[in-house]
């Protein structure tokens, strides 16, 4: 099958479309439409070489459309389903079967290798190979090849095309709020960093029925959106954790960190009242060492880092679908749309925090 797909040849270089060679659905995959896809921090990562992936390479994470193709014995989907695409795992390793496919024994092969499991990429220019299975679905195209894993169902009612970003960035922030931290009602959080996967954060904090909600950021416009969302208060960084302690006797509960800086690692820790836990989720690279002062962690604060929201997608993404009905789960206040062919300026507005969520439209959609 032929599609269009923004590729990238360099580091740090241009994505630009190209027409590929789509390869056939195999047994166990499909083939989706793309209607649309978001654009995340991990593919701006990739695009700088913090990913190690061979090139050429499709990167894209956050694709949402319509199944065109099913390969061999596959029952769960059919033509003509909407689908949001999400990250791959095996199903059938223990951490799978314990319900954490996030921390699937094949995460790295399956999802940031540029290839299937058995070596073989997904598409090709005539007889040059193009690396694809970008978090198993590489969806900066107009039409992707993913697995019956990483496909989640959804109805035919809903906007599809603004669908994608629950696949991974609004799965992590609302994960790892309510399957993670999990905070008993009329508790109190706090969230540092209101980025798309910040904002999932607070408005999960907000169905969790967290009381306390403090927002941190040092953009005055995310700040008040979050207060809109559902947080309680808003700071700016500077002298934070202070802050917090006066808002919050003793400190709070729970904290999100979305940065994955050592200085806001720290701020959250310090935030966090005796015993308290912190989810990381800011990702910088697979290397990205830190220092923190123990004496936080011998106040029985916990510190647990956080992949995907630690979620089964294919139960979460309805979750997240029905707090969207009753209005606790607003995330279409997050999406700015761009035409797929202007790729390359929604890369830079994302960069420059001109937006949050990003979500690029495929002709037609």
């Amino acid at each position: 099958m032929k599609a269009v797909a923004a590729v990238l040849r360099e580091p740090r270089g241009p994505l630009r479309l190209e027409d590929v060679e789509l390869d056939d659905p195999r047994a166990g995959e499909v083939i989706v439409r793309i209607a649309g896809v978001g654009i995340c921090h991990t593919d701006l990562g990739a695009c700088d070489g913090h990913v190690p992936l061979p090139l050429p390479v499709v990167l894209g994470h956050e694709g949402a459309g319509v199944v065109e193709r099913v390969g061999a014995d596959v029952t769960a989907l059919q033509p003509g389903d909407h689908v949001v695409l999400t990250f791959d795992s095996c199903g059938a390793c223990p951490t799978c079967r314990g319900g954490h496919p996030a921390y699937c024994r094949e995460f790295v092969v399956r999802n940031s290798s540029g290839r299937r499991c058995d070596g073989s990429v997904t598409m090709r220019q005539g007889d040059a190979d193009v690396h694809g299975s970008f978090l198993g679905q590489s969806s900066f195209t107009t039409h992707a090849l993913a697995s019956v894993r990483n496909a989640v169902r959804v109805n035919d009612d809903l906007p599809i095309a603004l669908l994608g970003p629950l696949g991974c960035s609004l799965q992590t922030g609302a994960g790892a709020v309510l399957r993670v931290l999990a905070p008993e009602a009329r508790s109190s959080l706090a969230v540092f960093g209101c980025g798309p996967v910040g904002m999932a954060s607070v408005m999960a904090a907000r169905a969790a029925g967290c009381t306390t909600i403090v927002a941190v950021d040092p953009d005055p416009g995310r700040r008040e959106l979050a207060l809109e969302l559902g947080a309680t208060v808003a700071l700016d960084p500077e002298g934070v954790a202070r802050g917090i302690r006066q808002l919050v006797p003793g400190g709070v509960d729970c904290a999100v960190e979305t940065v994955g800086t050592a200085e806001v690692v720290d701020a959250a820790l310090a935030s966090l009242a005796s015993p308290g836990r912190c989810a990381t989720l800011g990702f910088r690279g697979p290397r990205n060492r830190i220092e923190i002062d123990q004496g936080h962690l011998l106040m029985g604060r916990t510190l647990t880092g956080v992949i995907e929201g630690d979620v089964d997608p294919h139960s979460f993404i309805g979750d997240l679908l029905a707090l969207h009905r009753t209005g606790l789960f607003p995330f279409e206040r997050l999406i700015a749309t761009y035409p797929f062919e202007e790729i390359e300026r929604a890369i830079e507005d994302t960069r420059r925090g001109a937006v949050l969520k990003p979500v690029l439209l495929m002709p037609g959609a």
